[in-house]
């Protein structure tokens, strides 16, 4: 598989659970009072609910549900009312089950559902894919170990009941395991005393899945088409503006050159030589600003003579020649050189260095 395909499969999945997800949120608000179908004997149904408080409940419903009858099973009007939209939990007694104990590591408990899932064709005669599977709360063994039973049947024997309450228009079916003994009735809101829950399933949203599926890619190519121009656009607006500011500067440093050769011309004037000066002399303090800046710290100036255009340093430091490439490399300063010889003595920190460098002005780009 290639790396497109894989990335186009990652996404359709994450889409796909995406919607699954709103579905399924959109179908736990529109829920009503969950209905009870309990099979009291083999094939026997009974189906009950606990109305709201102030209303009643359709009188309970019996009757005969072969394993072979798949079609269309008419209740009283009372009962395809409360059935549309609700939620139908459906207990099943354990005959129809093949139930295998299984023990695992303490640890296997964080990830029990996909520890199960990788077993089902080794405890029973399905795999995954084709079975319908619970377990039962895990006991702690001895030995860092716990124990639990996992319950299964072959998908294809509650598809009736998946259909049938397709047909009675419901919102969800919740599939359990009855266990052994009496069944809770409702007013018993306990899992564990419902039995083993195996499955849940939302009836009306695979239509909507499919529509929210189409929206969500919908939307999304629309932010990365509109992202992507955003880019593009933000990409041609900046070159032009750097392209602006480029030609902006050029003009800058056009007009300054300008100006100098205006002030160069007018050399007779008073103005024209401090101008010149100004341009063609260094500062000492910038000199001394720009030194304390290249020096490290473990180097010390013991003498520093400025003349003309030269500069001389005398000190102390760990390495000297490193500050002759210091130097060179700084704008401030050009022709760096010993003239002196680096000597070191037992009682000095370093080397006692001699250096000297040209001077050259320097003020900022544009200069």
């Amino acid at each position: 598989m290639t790396m497109s395909a894989r990335i186009r499969e990652q996404f359709a999945a994450w889409i796909g659970s995406v919607a699954d997800a709103i579905v399924a949120a959109r179908s736990r608000i529109r829920l009503k009072v969950p209905i009870q179908l309990i099979e009291t004997d083999r094939n026997m149904f009974i189906m009950r609910m606990t109305p709201k408080p102030g209303r009643s409940a359709p009188p309970e419903c019996h009757f005969l549900l072969k394993d072979d009858e798949t079609g269309f099973l008419a209740l009283p009007q009372k009962w395809d009312a409360a059935l549309r939209g609700c939620r139908l939990e459906v207990v099943l007694m354990p005959y129809r089950f093949l139930s295998r104990p299984l023990e695992l590591p303490r640890r296997a408990g964080e990830f029990l559902e996909a520890m199960i899932r990788s077993q089902i064709d080794r405890l029973t005669p399905w795999a995954a894919n084709e079975a319908v599977f619970g377990w039962t709360a895990p006991v702690e063994m001895s030995g860092e170990r716990i124990q639990t039973t996992v319950i299964a049947t072959p998908r294809a024997k509650v598809d009736p009941l998946i259909q049938l309450a397709e047909d009675w228009s419901a919102g969800s079916i919740v599939l359990f395991a009855a266990p052994d003994g009496p069944i809770a009735t409702m007013d018993d809101q306990s899992v564990t005393a419902r039995g083993t829950r195996l499955i849940e399933q939302h009836l009306h949203g695979a239509l909507d899945v499919v529509r929210i599926r189409r929206v969500l890619t919908a939307v999304l190519a629309a932010a990365i088409i509109s992202a992507t121009l955003s880019l593009a656009l933000s990409s041609i607006v900046g070159d032009r503006l750097d392209d602006q500011q480029n030609r902006l500067s050029r003009k800058i440093a056009d007009r300054r050159a300008a100006l100098r050769l205006n002030l160069a011309a007018s050399d007779s004037s008073a103005l024209g030589v401090l101008a010149r000066r100004k341009h063609e002399t260094h500062a000492d303090v910038m000199v001394l600003e720009a030194l304390s800046q290249i020096l490290p710290d473990n180097t010390y100036v013991t003498e520093l003579r400025i003349e003309k255009d030269k500069l001389q340093i005398t000190g102390i430091t760990q390495d000297a020649p490193s500050l002759v490439k210091l130097i060179e490399q700084s704008t401030h300063f050009t022709h760096a050189t010993f003239f002196a010889p680096t000597t070191r003595s037992a009682d000095d920190p370093g080397e006692r260095f001699h250096i000297e460098a040209g001077i050259k002005p320097y003020f900022g780009l544009g200069t």
